[in-house]
């Protein structure tokens, strides 16, 4: 149940349609940055938990609160 080619195309024309030709290149570019930013900081994200499962240690549940 996928997007096959002729949804696809119908999909960028109303694009097309709505932002305009000149407008396309910014969009592209700004959907590129975002996912870029975003892969970045979930990597970083990971990178950041394994080094909190190092440093902090599980509290046990019966020992006081100081």
């Amino acid at each position: 149940m996928g997007l096959g080619t002729t949804e696809i195309v119908v999909i960028l024309l109303i694009v097309l349609i709505i932002f305009g030709g000149s407008r396309l290149p910014q969009l592209g570019k700004g959907l590129g940055e975002a996912m870029r930013n975003f892969r970045d900081a979930f990597k970083s994200g990971d990178a950041d938990e394994s080094r909190r499962d190092v440093v902090e240690k599980p509290r046990d549940p019966t020992e006081k609160k100081p």
